[in-house]
């Protein structure tokens, strides 16, 4: 099975059912498990054709795409010489039941697709980890590992980039405020986690009333702001951290600090319906979008590939214990069931606490 998205019309939705793909030499067959379903998913629905998102998993017909997830797998089948059937990964896949790749740079912490079709596109998506030498697996964190640790890699990024980023000798381009949209989103709450955790900086969410009690209830953000109440914002000098991708918000996010506001980032699109074109009639700087393989890239060659994967590890740890505080994992596994969690994701009709996982049956 696999979930097919008309690519002019996100609500457009196909199952196909095809017999699973057979290994030639070289290559692989991953038979996939579990996967999150997430606000991140809509992201590269939306974005599929700017960002070549489309390009990973080409889809059965032109003018069609597959739905993109992180998940696991487990490899079942191999015809690569370095690569023992039964190996179990996490990774980017397809929403669909099984994925064939060419492995390639495979060792002890798991192996790329290096299938030609891959190989211009970032290598931050290529990436297939053993779950046995990954050092932020652990069995009993599996559902906070598959909802957010793709959201968390992120938002990590994020708030390394903005802490790195210096202006008369301050971090935060020299800001006091950092405000994030959509503060219900998961990668807005992992991004107010971290910054938290900050000195000198305050950290204040913008959500709908609905959300709002359950913002607030977080509490990793100074203060809680309405949308409709943009103009009260607080702050001297601040950065916009753009989750929801709505445009009359920036609008006025940049209307309220204009030559105030240091940085606008944009990153999400959890209210993509509202999006606007450009950013010719915004006061401040032009919005920059955040491009987290970009930042991996760096910080890559900053530390090496090892120590950031220490750092993220580290900081995922803590970060995990707290979700399981408050997240409320809703497991499916019919297709009917899948198609009917992506519609409520992609129209934001999702619990904030909640968090879906499909289980691919046998």
């Amino acid at each position: 099975m696999d979930l097919e998205l008309n690519r002019k019309d996100l609500h457009d939705t196909r199952l196909v059912d095809r017999d699973p793909p057979v290994p030639q030499s070289g290559e692989a067959l991953l038979r996939i498990e579990s996967f999150g379903l997430t606000s991140n998913n809509i992201t590269y629905a939306v974005f599929g054709d700017a960002m070549n998102y489309w390009e990973f998993f080409p889809a059965s017909d032109p003018g069609w795409g597959k739905l993109n997830v992180w998940g696991y797998a487990h490899v079942e089948e191999s015809r690569h010489p370095d690569l023992v059937a039964g190996m179990r990964v996490y990774g980017y896949l397809p929403c669909a039941s099984h994925l064939l790749v060419v492995p390639g740079r495979v060792d002890t912490k798991g192996f790329i697709d290096a299938a030609p079709h891959r190989a211009g596109l970032p290598s931050a998506y290529q990436a297939y980890r053993n779950i046995e030498t990954d050092p932020v697996y652990s069995a009993d964190r599996e559902a906070e590992h598959t909802l957010f640790f793709p959201l968390f890699y992120t938002s990590f990024l994020i708030d390394d980039f903005l802490a790195d980023n210096f202006l008369e000798g301050k971090p935060f381009f020299g800001a006091d405020t950092i405000v994030i949209s959509s503060a219900s989103s998961k990668t807005a709450i992992i991004a107010a986690y971290l910054l938290a955790r900050r000195d000198d900086i305050r950290v204040v969410g913008l959500t709908s009333a609905g959300n709002r009690e359950f913002v607030e209830g977080l509490k990793v953000y100074d203060a809680v702001y309405l949308y409709g109440d943009v103009a009260r914002l607080p702050g001297e000098r601040a950065v916009y951290v753009d989750v929801s991708g709505d445009g009359r918000i920036r609008s006025d996010v940049h209307a309220r600090y204009d030559e105030r506001l240091a940085h606008s980032a944009a990153v999400g699109v959890t209210h993509w319906t509202q999006m606007a074109p450009g950013a010719g009639d915004l006061a401040g700087p032009k919005p920059t979008f955040f491009f987290a393989p970009d930042r991996i890239t760096k910080r890559g060659a900053d530390w090496g590939t090892a120590q950031l994967d220490q750092k993220v590890a580290d900081a995922w740890i803590p970060f995990a214990q707290w979700a399981s505080g408050w997240l409320r994992v809703e497991e499916i596994s019919t297709d009917t069931e899948i198609q009917r969690a992506y519609l409520e994701l992609l129209d934001g009709k999702l619990d904030p606490a909640m968090g879906t996982i499909s289980r691919m049956l046998p």
